[in-house]
């Protein structure tokens, strides 16, 4: 298990890391997100992220109907996610997508934080 969650870990620094610079790259207009590398990089680090996750899920067999905090962290996945969208291109207007990035990484830190405390408040819990 533990290089298994070695490569979550990784993947979700990675995954992170690569939301933050495409996001600043998008509010610049660049040219670099036209990259074939940074299109296709991004699917492959979240694809290897997601199947460690379930992997470990079902290795450590625990399912998110029985797991309020694995339960909180995929609803916050497909809620950042959706802002990813929006923050990398589907967004009309530079305000939106500026808005969804900053609401993504809020979302990501949310998430890395369930994961860490292991409940579904994460750092909220200190509020």
């Amino acid at each position: 298990m533990g290089v298994l969650k070695i490569v979550h870990v990784s993947c979700a620094v990675l995954s992170f890391g690569g939301f933050f610079i495409r996001g600043i790259w998008a509010l610049r207009d660049s040219a670099l997100l036209q990259q074939r590398w940074v299109k296709i990089f991004p699917h492959i680090v979240d694809t290897v992220l997601l199947a460690s996750a379930i992997i470990m899920a079902v290795s450590l067999q625990i399912s998110p109907l029985d797991q309020p905090w694995l339960a909180a962290k995929i609803g916050a996945l497909l809620v950042y996610i959706s802002l990813g969208v929006v923050a990398l291109g589907q967004g009309r207007t530079k305000t939106t997508r500026l808005y969804a990035w900053l609401l993504g990484l809020l979302t990501f830190t949310y998430i890395a934080s369930v994961a860490l405390s292991r409940s579904a408040m994460g750092w909220l819990v200190h509020f």
